[in-house]
């Protein structure tokens, strides 16, 4: 069978097609268009009606691409930009009717339950009780457990175009002062998430996300040319000489850096912030880079546990915002 998945990010929506005989993802052709979403968002949020309209194009030819490459319909989802948004129901709505595809948005915590489950499984079970810390543009997803899904998940608001935009607003580079309030203000955000962390003792931490993947190159993990198996690794020390590099340079001079992309040169900065913090008050001295996340989770959860659950998540992307928050909380266990 031929799966593909469509993930609407702060920076791009990216097509993963893969063949999934023998219960694993194989890759066989990846897309991605650039459309900066997090970028372009009014001040309170709400995507502009130009933006949509990308939107629309970009899921319109992921779809298209899907089927030229005889994949079923795609799962498709869209992380914070597009979940935190007022007019999240009118895009979604909007795509839905324009292009006949269902973009679910994901809660932070089931984000951070399927990129567990594919941390885990490319892992294995060697790696014993698992941390994880996913960097995403508008939330970080902590998660750990000691089987097939965690334990317990967070998803707390510390992404980093989300933080870069809060606290650095036009300083490029950014001012100390500015720099000192982030770090107070994520300090503050993962206090109980850490302290679970240490308490745990996990025996391995995962790192997963584009902004990691970008920092670890930049510290000297080897580049992504030479492919996914080669072992990569961040320590919590790397990531405090990478804030020393990044915080001295403008975002363009970042972008000259070993693996700082343009798109994300902005927010690297904050994402080696936010790494570095949870590194240090975890207790967690390194982190693997793992090149498996959410995609992949979602493409491992589909194969596992079949359609049923993903189309009860679709419909809850219809249903009203809710203003509550739940930065902790037990991880629901899996059907069957």
């Amino acid at each position: 069978m031929r799966m593909s998945v469509v993930d609407v990010g702060s920076n791009t929506v990216r097509l993963v097609i893969a063949d999934a005989d023998g219960g694993v993802p194989l890759p066989v052709h990846t897309t991605k268009w650039k459309l900066r979403l997090s970028q372009l968002v009014a001040a309170d949020g709400h995507l502009p009606d130009e933006s949509v309209k990308q939107l629309v194009k970009a899921v319109a030819a992921a779809d298209r691409t899907a089927q030229q490459w005889g994949a079923i319909a795609p799962l498709a989802f869209a992380t914070a930009v597009v979940r935190n948004a007022p007019n999240r129901l009118e895009v979604l709505r909007t795509i839905s009717s324009e292009t006949g595809v269902q973009i679910c948005t994901l809660p932070g915590e089931v984000e951070a339950e399927l990129t567990f489950l594919a941390a885990r499984r490319w892992m294995g079970w060697q790696a014993g009780p698992l941390a994880l810390f996913d960097i995403g543009g508008g939330s970080l997803e902590v998660a750990f457990g000691r089987g097939r899904l965690p334990d317990f998940v967070a998803s707390l608001p510390l992404g980093a175009n989300r933080l870069t935009r809060e606290f650095f607003k036009s300083e490029d580079p950014p001012h100390a002062r500015s720099m000192k309030a982030l770090r107070r203000t994520v300090r503050h955000q993962l206090r109980d998430v850490a302290a679970r962390i240490r308490w745990e003792g996990p025996r391995t931490a995962v790192a997963t996300s584009r902004t990691i993947q970008q920092l670890a190159r930049l510290a000297g993990a080897a580049p992504g040319r030479q492919g996914p198996f080669v072992p990569r690794h961040v320590t919590c020390s790397d990531l405090r000489r990478c804030i020393d590099t990044l915080a001295t340079l403008p975002a363009a001079e970042r972008a000259q850096l070993p693996g700082i992309s343009e798109p994300r040169s902005g927010q690297s900065l904050a994402g080696a912030i936010v790494g570095h913090t949870v590194m240090k008050l975890t207790g967690i001295d390194t982190a693997i880079v793992c090149p498996w996340a959410i995609r992949e989770g979602i493409l491992l959860r589909s194969i596992e546990d079949g359609s049923a659950w993903w189309s009860a998540l679709a419909e809850q992307s219809d249903e009203p915002l809710t203003t509550e928050t739940a930065p902790l909380r037990i991880a629901a266990t899996p059907p069957g």
